[in-house]
C-alpha cells in the first residue's frame, strides 16, 4: 500500500513540476523584450544612426533581443543609378556627416558617387541579411553595420554580389559557402518577405525601431536618433 501511495506522490510531483515548468515558460516569453530594427543597407541615414544602434544593442544586450528587417528602400522600378534615383546624395551625405559624426569613405564619395553610376538596390543586401539571420542571428545587426561599411566606406557596389562574402567572412561565415546562396531563389524569396513585414510594422523610412513587449508591438521611433535618446524612449518602455 506504501508503495501505490508512494508511486502516487511521484506522480502528482512530476505532473506539478512539468505544469510550472510549462507555465514559467510562457511567462517568460510573454516577458521577453524585443526591439525591432527596421532598416536599408542603402540607406544614408541608417549608416549615420548604425553606431548608435551598436551601443543600443552593447547596453542591453543581457534584457533585450534585437531583431533587422530589411525596408527595400529601392527596389524593381524604383532602383538604378544613383545620379537617376538619388542624385540628392551628392550633398545630403555631408548632412549626415554633420549630424551623426559618420564619416562616408573617399573610396565613395570620391569614387562610385561622384561617377554616379553605383546602382542602388535594395534587394542584393536583404538577401544578404537573409543568409546572415538563417545561420548566424546574433551576428544581424553587426552584419547590417559591414554592409553600410561596404558601399559607404569601401565604396563597394550593392550589385557586387561576389563582394558580400568577404563581408560575411568576416563574423564567420565561409565566404563561398555565403557567394554561392546570394542568388538562391529561397533567400530572395526571404527578403521580400522581410520587405512585407517592414509593411505590415508600418514603417515607411528608415530607420524604424519598434519595441515588441508581451507579445505586442509599439512604435518607439523613425530617423536618426542620438543614443541618449533612444535609451530614453526604450528605457520608458520596459
Amino acid at each position: 500500500m506504501s508503495r501505490i501511495i508512494l508511486l502516487s506522490w511521484v506522480g502528482v510531483v512530476f505532473t506539478l513540476t512539468n505544469f510550472l515548468n510549462q507555465h514559467n515558460q510562457k511567462n517568460n516569453k510573454m516577458n521577453k523584450v524585443k526591439i525591432i530594427y527596421v532598416y536599408d543597407a542603402i540607406c544614408g541615414w541608417c549608416f549615420g544612426f548604425s553606431p548608435s544602434m551598436t551601443k543600443l544593442k552593447t547596453h542591453y544586450k543581457d534584457n533585450i533581443d534585437f531583431e533587422v528587417i530589411s525596408g527595400g528602400l529601392k527596389l524593381g522600378a524604383g532602383a538604378g543609378p544613383i545620379d537617376v534615383v538619388a542624385p540628392y546624395i551628392k550633398s545630403s551625405y555631408q548632412d549626415v556627416e554633420r549630424t551623426c559624426g559618420v564619416k562616408f569613405g573617399d573610396a565613395f564619395v570620391k569614387g562610385t558617387l561622384k561617377k554616379g553610376t553605383i546602382i542602388l538596390n535594395s534587394l542584393p543586401p536583404a538577401v544578404a541579411l537573409c543568409i546572415m539571420k538563417e545561420k548566424y542571428p546574433d551576428n544581424s545587426l553587426e552584419f547590417a553595420r559591414l554592409l553600410h561599411k561596404m558601399y559607404y566606406v569601401d565604396g563597394i557596389e550593392p550589385e557586387n554580389y561576389e563582394a558580400y562574402g568577404t563581408y560575411a567572412a568576416e563574423l564567420g561565415y565561409d565566404k563561398t559557402e555565403f557567394n554561392k546562396k546570394m542568388k538562391d531563389s529561397v533567400y530572395i524569396h526571404k527578403a521580400y518577405k522581410d520587405f512585407d513585414r517592414a509593411k505590415q510594422l508600418g514603417a515607411s523610412s528608415f530607420p524604424t525601431v519598434l519595441i515588441e513587449k508581451d507579445g505586442k508591438i509599439e512604435f518607439l521611433f523613425s530617423g536618426y536618433t542620438t543614443f541618449d535618446r533612444a535609451k530614453k524612449l526604450i528605457d520608458s518602455k520596459l
